[in-house]
Order: structure tokens, then sequence, then C-alpha cells
């Protein structure tokens, strides 16, 4: 089992898919190179992971036969099993927003079948708590979209610091522009 790390007062909290090769290893979550991509996110902003809240939609790493480091996306009945976990979650710590990494988290909590590039750039809602959909760290590790999408994470990552009141610099609008 691979839980959640991080500050269980944050107003941010991070939700991803399921705990991969590295996270079971070390018993944490996004602790492997899409872990370092989002603390660099993070970074971006202004946090350390320490001051957020990170979590998955599933808390163990979905097997495979004969599985060595190769990873699989949670399946409808293994995310439905773990929802009363990550629903209490929310409860304790009581985020005043919620970025959903990747389609797998956005379908766990918001029950969409949507695409990302559909669901990015707008507000949803869990349980009253704002939820901003975006793409996965590994998805910015494998394209091929030079900052395009990078572009596109810091708009939401934008619209996040904006809801919490965070102070937002020039510097910081202008990340991955032309």
């Amino acid at each position: 089992m691979v839980f959640s790390v991080g500050n269980p007062e944050a107003d941010l909290m991070l939700v991803g898919e399921a705990p991969g090769y590295q996270e079971e290893r070390q018993g944490e979550p996004f602790v492997g190179p899409a872990g370092q991509k989002l603390t660099d996110i993070l970074r971006a902003m202004g946090l350390g992971r320490e001051a957020v809240y990170i979590s998955n939609i599933v808390k163990f790493r979905p097997a495979i036969a004969g599985q060595t480091t190769n990873n699989r996306p949670p399946t409808d009945e293994e995310m439905a099993s773990c929802l009363p976990f990550i629903r209490r979650e929310i409860g304790i710590v009581r985020p005043k927003c919620i970025v959903a990494l990747g389609g797998t988290a956005s379908k766990g909590l918001l029950g969409t079948e949507e695409g990302v590039a559909r669901m990015r750039g707008r507000w949803h809602e869990f349980e009253g708590v704002p939820v901003r959909v975006t793409y996965h760290p590994s998805y910015l590790l494998r394209t091929t979209s030079g900052n395009l999408d990078k572009r596109k994470v810091w708009e939401d990552m934008l619209e996040v610091m904006e809801l919490l009141g965070m102070p937002v610099s020039e510097k910081q609008r202008g990340f991955f522009l032309k």
C-alpha cells in the first residue's frame, strides 16, 4: 500500500492514478521521474512537497502477470474499491483545491470518461471542492509537443494559484511562452 504524503492541513491536494514501481518500493506517491517533474512544478509555483497533500486514486500498484518495473492503469473496480479512502482523505484535509493529474485521476474523482484535453482549462467539482484537471507529469516526460503541453499544465497551475490567492509574478506568467 502506498497511501499519501504531505501536509494534512494543505490548501492544495494533488491526486494521481496509482503507485508505480518506484512508489511501491519507497512507499510514497510520486517519487519516480514523474514525481520529480511534479516537484519541479510545485517549486515553480513557490511550493515544496511538504506544503501540499499528494495522493492517488488507487492506493496500490495494479498487478500485471510477470510484473517487473512495468505498470498499468487501474481498472474501474480498483478505483471504486479505493474511492472511500480518497473521499475520507479529502474530508480530513479539506483542501481549497484539488488537482487531478491525468485521465485516471479525473475519471476516478469525477466519474467521467471525458479526456484530459477536453476537461482541462476549466473548473470541476468533487463534493464541493474545486477540481482542476491537467496532464499527468509522466505525460510531460513522454510528449513530443515541446513547450506546448508544458504551457497547458502551467496555465492550469496559474489558475490554481489564483484560486488559492497565491502571488503570481510576471516571470511565472511567462513560463513556456515563446
